[in-house]
């Protein structure tokens, strides 16, 4: 018995001895809730759950510029259109870092883009731009690529002859194959089962980041990776998809390298062989399989899932739709091919699809920064290898910015005569030197998926959707409800 007293008594000193030390730490970081030893702030069950309104709930208390403890890790968050620009912009090259948390660390180990850091993330990136230029990013090619895929799309959609359909995976599948032909150098047949089983095997990626068991994995990773679950289904759906592009890079072997490539992956065979005599080359296979992989996974979920909940919000605000209709159907002639440069003559339509991106914010938090250096924000110091955690979507809700946040209000991106105008605060694809590197590409893809449907059928809820509602479905990003639409063809699309 006595024994046992004293054992709890010891336990009882030493917990109070590691929260004294750690009442000491959190003075180093902005304020924020209290956290308690090896638990952080997870003694309150609600952060197990990240989400925007609890983030700026939290930014109530303590400020936009504001610590929360996961396990023994403190993540600066910050909440706001002011706080995330200064945070993020203020010494851009200073957070370009990525934390290597574990999940990260298992899913990519520092390689590709997207979940890599320091060099490799410079020199994969840099190189990424550059072949995303050279395929004609911003040029009439790859926007031929893109209205042949919405042509594609509007004739998938006319087959279902006005019957109630879902539109999310049509979508998802000419939104790949934009994706394929700069990759790959070619598209897919819609009626691909191994295409099919790799949109698949996305979606369970997809849905995985930014659920509880994934905070879980990273506040417990020497529990989690001992025990069966969703999270090894995840790891078998990347090797899936890893699979998948090396038989794709294996094609490329096999037939040589053109002296003009065509394709990213002709482009990055070519650096590796330029660089092959560096030493510690940045450019290698695995490093080339993680990077289509990170355009993938940025490039397809990211642009499907804005324009399935694109095709919602028209269905729920037919007034909307009917005023989209009326200015394409002024402008376009039947019959003629629709343009990205014809967004200037359709402003009402740029400004209804900036909202539906506004107003869905589809990255519900965003991924966490890594600072490089030691670096001021605001009045804070930020010292070298601490995280940031920046809530992009409250940028897009803030009601400082916005005069109906919380309202779909495609006025937000107009003058008072009409005219499209872009708002400072409107940042989808984030902001500072880590900002999404195929915006250009996913701002095309959305206009002219968008018109092509728009123009060519009115769309309405199909009767089992009626009480579909707007709240999305949590994940790696903010998913509608499954739904049902009828898509109607118009005759002035004829």
């Amino acid at each position: 018995m006595h024994l046992g007293f004293a054992f709890l008594l010891l336990v009882l000193a030493f917990l109070i001895i590691q929260f004294i030390k750690l009442q000491r730490i959190r003075k180093q970081f902005p304020p924020g809730p209290t956290p308690l030893p090896f638990i952080g702030c997870l003694w309150q069950p609600k952060f197990f759950r990240l989400s925007r309104e609890l983030l700026t709930e939290v930014a109530k208390s303590y400020g936009n510029i504001y610590t929360l403890w996961f396990g023994s890790l403190p993540m600066v968050i910050l909440d706001g259109y002011q706080a995330v620009k200064d945070g993020l912009t203020t010494h851009p090259e200073d957070v370009v870092g990525r934390p290597i948390l574990h999940f990260f660390k298992v899913f990519a180990n520092n390689k590709g883009i997207l979940l890599a850091t320091g060099k490799t993330w410079k020199n994969q990136r840099r190189f990424s731009l550059m072949t995303l230029k050279n395929l004609g990013l911003g040029k009439k090619g790859l926007e031929y690529r893109i209205q042949e895929e919405a042509q594609y799309l509007v004739e998938m959609v006319k087959e279902t002859k006005g019957k109630p359909m879902s539109p999310s995976y049509s979508i998802a599948l000419a939104i790949a194959n934009v994706i394929c032909a700069v990759v790959f150098g070619h598209r897919f047949s819609t009626e691909d089962k191994t295409f099919h089983e790799l949109l698949e095997a996305m979606e369970c990626i997809f849905t995985f980041a930014g659920s509880l068991l994934h905070y879980i994995y990273d506040i417990f990773p020497w529990l989690l990776s001992r025990l069966p679950g969703r999270h090894k289904r995840v790891l078998q759906a990347r090797d899936f998809v890893y699979a998948f592009i090396r038989k794709e890079i294996q094609k490329h072997l096999d037939a040589d390298v053109p002296e003009d490539p065509e394709d990213f992956i002709d482009f990055y065979l070519a650096q590796i062989e330029k660089t092959k005599h560096l030493p510690k080359a940045p450019y290698d296979e695995i490093n080339m399989v993680h990077s289509i992989f990170d355009l993938f996974l940025g490039g397809t979920e990211t642009s499907s899932t804005t324009l399935t909940w694109a095709l919602l919000y028209m269905v729920r605000y037919p007034d909307i739709q009917a005023k989209v209709q009326q200015e394409i159907d002024a402008v376009i002639a039947p019959g003629q091919t629709i343009y990205y440069d014809d967004r200037k003559l359709l402003p009402y339509t740029n400004a209804v699809i900036h909202e539906i991106q506004r107003f869905s914010n589809i990255v519900a938090v965003g991924l966490p920064r890594y600072c490089m250096k030691d670096t001021m924000i605001r009045q804070f110091l930020m010292k070298k290898g601490t995280t940031l955690f920046p809530n992009m979507a409250s940028a897009l809700y803030d009601p400082k910015e916005w005069e109906m946040p919380l309202s779909f209000h495609p006025d937000h991106f107009l003058d008072k005569d009409g005219n499209f105008t872009c708002r400072e605060a409107f940042i989808p694809f984030s902001l500072g030197h880590r900002m999404c590197l195929g915006e250009h590409l996913a701002r095309t893809e959305l206009f002219l998926f968008f018109s092509n449907l728009l123009r060519a059928f009115k769309f309405h809820l199909a009767e089992g959707s009626k009480d579909v509602t707007l709240e999305p479905v949590c994940g790696g990003t903010l998913q509608p409800h499954y739904f049902e639409i009828c898509a109607i063809p118009r005759q002035t699309a004829l």
